[in-house]
Parts: C-alpha cells; sequence; structure tokens
C-alpha cells in the first residue's frame, strides 16, 4: 500500500509535468547580450569547467524525486544521464527514508547508475545534524542540498507551519555533515540578505532558485479539494533578479576566485542553452535543471534526455565563443541590457542596471 508521503511525491511528478511550458516567458528573456561583433573567440578554446565544486561542466540536474516506485525509475534515469554526460545530479528529498527505510532503494539507484559521478543528497531542515549526515552515508553523496520552501509549506495541507529555527537547523546540518551543503529554495528564490546570512552560516553553496519553473505554490494549491491557497502561485522572485542583487556579495561565487567562497548556483525555469549562458553572465557558477529534462526523460526516455544534454553543452559551449569568453568566469565581463520586468524589479532593489550593460572593455572605449 502507497504511503500518503510516498503518494504525494507522486503527485509532486504528476502536477510538474503537468505545468511544463517552454513558451511562457521568463525573467531570462528580459535579459539581452550587447553584440560586439569582433569579440568572438573559438569553441574549440572554451573551456566549460564551473567554478563551483570542480564540476566538469557548469550545468547540473537539482533535485526531484525519490520515495515511491515512479520516481525510482526517475532516478534511475537521471542516473544513467549523468553518468554519460558528466552533469553532476541531485536526488529528491530523502526526509522520507528517515520514517520510511524500505524507500532508501528509490534513491540509491541513482547512485548505482552513477557510483562515480558527483551526487548530491537531498533534504530539508527539519532534521537534525545526525541525521543529515546519515541520509549523506546512505547515498555515499558528494554533497547535500539542503531546501528551505516556506511557500510551498505553507500552501501544502500537511506542510509545516514553523520556520523560525532553519538558520540554527542549517548551521548544526553544515557541522554534522564532511560535505558540502548547499542551500536551495524550491522555486521562490533566495535574497541578497537570505544569501549573505546563509554564507555567514558557512555553506558551501547556495542556489537561488528562483520563480519560473516548476512552482510549488500552484501544485500544493491543486492538492487542496477546492485549490485554496492559490493565490501563492508565483510567489518569489526569480533566478534572474535573485542573481542581480545578490552577484556583488563578499565571499559570494566561486568563479569571483574568493577564497572559501560560496558558490552561486542558480536555478528555476531554465529552458535551453541561452537561458544557461545568460544565468551564468548573472553570477551564477552552474545552473540546474530539472522540469525540462524531466519532461524529456518521461516523454521520450534516456536517450533523448542524454542527447539533449549533450547537445546544450555544444550549444554553451559555441555561445561562449560567440561571446568571446573562454571561461565562465569570463561571462561576467560580457555586456547585458536588463529590460522589462527585470529592470523595474532591479531598480526597486537599488541595484544600477545601467552598469551591467557596460561590463565589457568593448563599452570602455
Amino acid at each position: 500500500m502507497t504511503s500518503p508521503t510516498a503518494q504525494r511525491k507522486d503527485d509532486h511528478l504528476r502536477l510538474a509535468l503537468a505545468q511544463h511550458d517552454a513558451v511562457r516567458l521568463r525573467d531570462t528573456d528580459h535579459v539581452r547580450f550587447v553584440h560586439h561583433a569582433l569579440a568572438g573567440g573559438s569553441s574549440s578554446s572554451v573551456s566549460l569547467g564551473s567554478p563551483a565544486f570542480g564540476w566538469p561542466v557548469p550545468l547540473y540536474v537539482t533535485g526531484m524525486t525519490g520515495g515511491s516506485e515512479r520516481a525510482a525509475e526517475v532516478n534511475r534515469g537521471l542516473g544513467i544521464v549523468s553518468r554519460e554526460t558528466g552533469l553532476p545530479v541531485a536526488v529528491g528529498s530523502m526526509g522520507i527514508v528517515l520514517r520510511e527505510p524500505a524507500t532508501l532503494p528509490t534513491f540509491t539507484v541513482l547512485r548505482e547508475e552513477n557510483p562515480d559521478g558527483f551526487v548530491l543528497a537531498n533534504t530539508n531542515a527539519n532534521v537534525s545534524g545526525t541525521e543529515a549526515a546519515q541520509l549523506v552515508s546512505a547515498l555515499a553523496a558528494d554533497a547535500l542540498q539542503v531546501h528551505i520552501n516556506a511557500p510551498q509549506e505553507v500552501a501544502m495541507p500537511e506542510g509545516d507551519r514553523a520556520f523560525d529555527h532553519w538558520a540554527e537547523a542549517i548551521a548544526e546540518i553544515v557541522d554534522s555533515v564532511e560535505v558540502p551543503v548547499i542551500v536551495k529554495e524550491v522555486g521562490a528564490g533566495l535574497s541578497r540578505g537570505t544569501v549573505a546570512m546563509l554564507r555567514d552560516l558557512g555553506v558551501g553553496g547556495v542556489d537561488v532558485a528562483g520563480r519560473g519553473g516548476t512552482d510549488f505554490g500552484a501544485i500544493e494549491s491543486a492538492r487542496r479539494p477546492a485549490g485554496e491557497r492559490g493565490y501563492l502561485a508565483g510567489w518569489g522572485q526569480s533566478a534572474v533578479t535573485c542573481l542581480i542583487e545578490a552577484g556583488d556579495l563578499p565571499g559570494v561565487g566561486a568563479a569571483r576566485g574568493a577564497a572559501g567562497g560560496v558558490a552561486l548556483l542558480a536555478s528555476g525555469g531554465v529552458r535551453n542553452a541561452l537561458d544557461v549562458v545568460t544565468l551564468l553572465a548573472l553570477g551564477a557558477d552552474a545552473v540546474g535543471v530539472a522540469g525540462t529534462f524531466l519532461q524529456v526523460l518521461v516523454s521520450d526516455g534516456v536517450d533523448a534526455l542524454v542527447a539533449l544534454v549533450q547537445g546544450w553543452l555544444e550549444e554553451i559551449a559555441d555561445l561562449m565563443a560567440l561571446l568571446g569568453a573562454r571561461t565562465v568566469a569570463d561571462l561576467r565581463s560580457t555586456d547585458l541590457l536588463l529590460t522589462g520586468p527585470v529592470r523595474e524589479v532591479a531598480e526597486l532593489r537599488g541595484v544600477d542596471v545601467a552598469a551591467f550593460a557596460r561590463r565589457s572593455r568593448w563599452s570602455q572605449v
């Protein structure tokens, strides 16, 4: 018999797939590169290595699922894809393993398919440091994602209603595990102040995980009998605006070369290679993808997703060559035009948007 938690995870998969819409506008559509016709380089000279954790590519599969038979098949597929492409990959929330140990194989199947790759365990901020270490060990994980998701919990019928202990819990987890801790939102973004606090708590990375991708406010509302609390759909900030306001924080962003710097990751509504390069140019050290990859995996299978990822990596290198960026760090010196609602939010948050348009040497003449 399926447990309520396992059923909820299957509901999340079903509703997330139903949300997928590659056509809908995202905030990345309001960020444009200034074209400098003689700035280009060569794709063969581009290095795709990410400053984050020594990853071979600036792209990773962020946490999605686990805890049910259907979720196990998704994780099996993601393990194969990550093995074949070199992408780091995260499992979904493993909290269910602490309550229902029999569900552990639905997560470890990913590690079994990718024994030598970079795999991230995943938990919420309600576990103890000892429990977090147990989950890392069970997956032989290279890092731990800790997701914080207050808007989702408020929308969720059976969700938590107390969040005031999360900072203290994250600090305990950081002290208790022997791998980097990466704190991420699940679609509502991390503000500048939140990123600064997480930096001070000693985390190894943050994923701003903004609005525009899978909308858990909408998902949890859809799980309610009459769709109550639907007003929480679309809550929060996009990854674009989060990066714009947090990208210059001291000690944040491995691409800035800061000793012991906190890796700055971004995810939320990534549809294609241009979205990836845009987020990298805004300051991300690597970009996470969930919904787009999940849709291809479920609809077309493992081989199709492997081909898609390989195609994206080729496109990222070509776009970097077009922009004259040999490394991910170089993308932070490209000129960007912030327009429409992105510009409005940035200005309201006190950001000098004009400075983004004159970052390269081509604009200093």
